[in-house]
């Protein structure tokens, strides 16, 4: 992987605050998370217990770098580094069952929908391509691309859609032609898009704000504003949840009132990591935070789990996926573990 750029050790540090301030991820573009300042993560000490006391029921190497999972029915699918590549296991069988050679890193997200797998890539220029589960291959690799490496796309029940510039298009793109069919004006800095009973919800990074976006005409509906830096977010059970990098803290927003209804104090500020939602529980990672347990009927943390590890995380198959990035692996966590008093 490589740094944003080749620096002299004079302007080393300049360099990295730079980085750090840019809110990247992980491209072949911008630095590795061990060369980026970052806040000390310190959680909820009253309810940590140590990672390590975690076992998982399967572990696969990925790659050099593992990153972005995205859960189907009957799948699990991985991407990794070195090689580019994006990997599909049988949660039945916890086998790897197709390997997906991929022209560049996948950056900022998946989603599935209409028979594919949507996977964004900092190439040269930034590029989407669109591997089709049915054969486990390549379809189609079309000309829009991600602004950031920290990004997301999301599928609503006609279109998929991403951020394409960082001035804040929302492209809708059109999955019959594979082209863009409408592009939506929401805040600058906006990233991270998910879709949850017919809006598009997006956060933005710059302005601290949640924007909703109606998916059938791509009309802004609302803007909300929610706690400093909100980057990854899942939407379930009637909200959403924000979680902001800033502060570490998670935002709720009642997705009828499109008002905050709560705000978590997680103690998860910094880069990278994630936010799913499953077995009434909101679940976040950070790097050497990474599980935290919050209750959804009360929005306490309830339960974290410090140590190595960490990064990308979903839930599905009665289990948490969760990848460790700079080990590059993907591991597999029962839920009647995690959810054990």
């Amino acid at each position: 992987m490589k740094s944003c750029a080749s620096v002299t050790p004079i302007i080393a540090a300049a360099a990295l605050l730079t980085i750090a301030l840019s809110g990247c991820r992980k491209s072949p573009v911008n630095s590795t998370p061990e060369e980026r300042p970052r806040p000390v993560a310190p959680g909820v000490p009253s309810v940590q217990v140590p990672f390590a006391t975690l076992k998982p029921a399967a572990t696969w190497k990925i790659g050099g770098t593992a990153d972005w999972v995205v859960i189907t029915p009957d799948a699990v699918w991985v991407a990794g580094t070195a090689p580019f590549s994006l990997q599909r296991i049988d949660p039945k069988t916890n086998k790897i069952v197709a390997n997906v050679a991929l022209p560049g890193e996948a950056c900022s997200g998946l989603t599935v929908a209409f028979d594919s797998v949507w996977v964004p890539l900092c190439s040269s220029p930034p590029s989407l391509v669109r591997v089709d589960t049915k054969t486990n291959q390549i379809a189609t690799t079309l000309n829009v691309g991600p602004p950031d490496s920290e990004g997301g796309i999301a599928a609503s029940a006609d279109s998929v859609w991403m951020i394409t510039e960082r001035d804040g298009t929302l492209a809708r793109i059109d999955t019959a032609t594979n082209a863009v069919r409408q592009k939506v004006r929401i805040a600058p800095g906006s990233f991270n898009p998910v879709f949850s009973d017919g809006m598009v919800w997006v956060t933005s990074v710059e302005k601290s704000v949640l924007t909703a976006v109606d998916a059938t005409s791509g009309e802004v509906r609302a803007t909300i504003a929610v706690g400093p830096k909100p980057r990854f977010l899942v939407a379930d059970a009637g909200s959403i949840w924000t979680l902001n990098q800033s502060d570490g803290s998670i935002s709720r927003v009642d997705a009828g009132t499109r008002k905050v209804v709560a705000t978590i104090n997680a103690g998860l500020p910094g880069l990278g990591g994630d936010i799913a939602y499953g077995a009434g529980s909101v679940w976040a990672s950070l790097f050497e935070l990474p599980v935290t347990r919050i209750d959804a009927a009360t929005d306490k943390v309830v339960r974290q789990w410090k140590g190595k590890g960490g990064d990308s995380m979903r839930v599905g198959h009665d289990s948490i996926w969760l990848t460790d990035y700079r080990a590059g692996t993907l591991s597999r966590y029962p839920l009647e573990e995690l959810l054990k008093p």
